[in-house]
């Protein structure tokens, strides 16, 4: 969204104060450089392997795999930048949530008609917020532009974007697990390892790739609108910023560990493929020897 705005960076001239603290951070355009061709490769190597088991492979299909399918999907096209995978995680942790914490009430909820329609939400609300405008710098911005209109899109994205997700899955992830620990709870002890695992995961990978760069983002944007006037907290920003921008790219590449752990199906239909694959080279060094 803040890369995607109509507001002009130097409209008034005013400065940006990068100048004002001495700071030089162009370290940043050498890793952005490294840390994107990893990513680029690695997240198109990945979630194309992932979509075709999801759209070829796996024979069943239920509500969970159509958000893994589109978080895949979003993976990808954040490789071609249009981030989106914070919102496809909460959708799937959600998921989860309905079907242990109620699996009996949330059945009509739970259908491929009602994920479909999630999706179709989670995907307008992604693409009317990064539709195509006349393209400014974030960084070029000027304190002013900052004080007067991008703090408010600051604060809507870490509200909307970041910190409801962050407590939906929490919150999720705590009533999952408080359910498992019944003795009651109806299921196998294999099956809950597995779901515990998911949760372990899927948790990780979003507090790992999230949390430091939206808690930066929230201390970057205080230091650009000089509600913070300190050039030690400028610096500490300005530096970490990069860095954690970096952390929240590599999530596109983390998120296929996700579908390992949580689809039992997509698991073996992996690892078909992958014995298919290693046999076919074994059997055509066998003939290629005969010759």
């Amino acid at each position: 969204i803040l890369n995607n705005t109509t507001v002009q960076a130097f409209e008034d001239n005013g400065s940006t104060g990068m100048e004002d603290c001495g700071i030089d951070d162009s370290f940043k355009y050498n890793l952005y450089s490294v840390v994107y061709s990893v990513v680029f490769i690695l997240g198109l190597v990945t979630n194309c392997a992932a979509l075709f088991v999801f759209c070829f492979r796996m024979k069943m299909r239920n509500e969970t795999t159509m958000f893994m399918t589109n978080l895949a999907l979003s993976d990808l096209v954040f490789v071609f930048t249009l981030p989106s995978s914070m919102l496809f995680l909460t959708c799937i942790s959600v998921d989860r949530f309905l079907a242990i914490v109620y699996p009996f009430r949330s059945r009509s909820i739970r259908t491929r008609r009602n994920a479909a329609l999630v999706c179709a939400a989670v995907w307008l609300t992604i693409v009317g917020g990064a539709f195509p405008s006349p393209t400014t710098c974030f960084e070029g911005f000027s304190k002013s532009t900052w004080k007067t209109y991008l703090s408010k899109i600051t604060i809507f994205i870490e509200i909307v974007g970041f910190l409801c997700p962050l407590l939906a899955n929490l919150v999720c992830s705590s009533l999952v697990l408080r359910t498992l620990r019944r003795p009651v709870t109806v299921g196998h002890s294999e099956n809950k390892q597995r779901v515990l695992r998911m949760i372990v995961v899927h948790l990780s990978i979003f507090i790992v790739c999230f949390v430091p760069y939206n808690s930066i983002l929230f201390l970057y944007a205080l230091v650009r609108t000089q509600a913070l006037a300190n050039c030690g907290v400028e610096r500490f920003a300005r530096t970490l910023y990069p860095i954690t921008l970096c952390m929240a790219s590599l999530n596109c590449c983390l998120d296929p560990v996700v579908y390992y752990f949580t689809s039992e199906s997509f698991k073996k239909s992996l690892t078909l493929d992958l014995n298919y694959t290693h046999s076919n080279g074994k059997e055509a060094k066998v003939s290629e020897s005969q010759f």
